[in-house]
């Protein structure tokens, strides 16, 4: 492949969207709605993981909670903003 192609963008039904974060958190509660609502919207899907049942998430992630991963790679943490987060899922 030549170095100068680019690979196809995946289109945001097959983006998924990861949510990091613990009970009794309330910035992960808020994060959680935006995700919900903005996933659904564009028909991406999502998965939540909580760092009190993952030691390698805890020691990654945990001053950072709550994180949003997109495709696995980090997108933001504490807050999800609801148009970024649109704007990464559509490419």
């Amino acid at each position: 492949m030549s170095p100068l192609l680019r690979r196809a963008r995946k289109k945001a039904g097959e983006r998924v969207v990861t949510l990091i974060g613990k009970p009794g958190c309330h910035l992960c509660d808020d994060a959680r709605e935006v995700v919900a609502r903005v996933c659904a919207e564009a028909g991406a899907a999502w998965e939540e993981k909580d760092i009190t049942r993952d030691e390698e998430l805890h020691r990654a992630y945990w001053e950072q909670i709550p994180v949003v991963l997109v495709d696995g790679e980090q997108h933001t943490f504490w807050k999800v903003d609801p148009g970024r987060l649109r704007r990464a899922l559509e490419g």
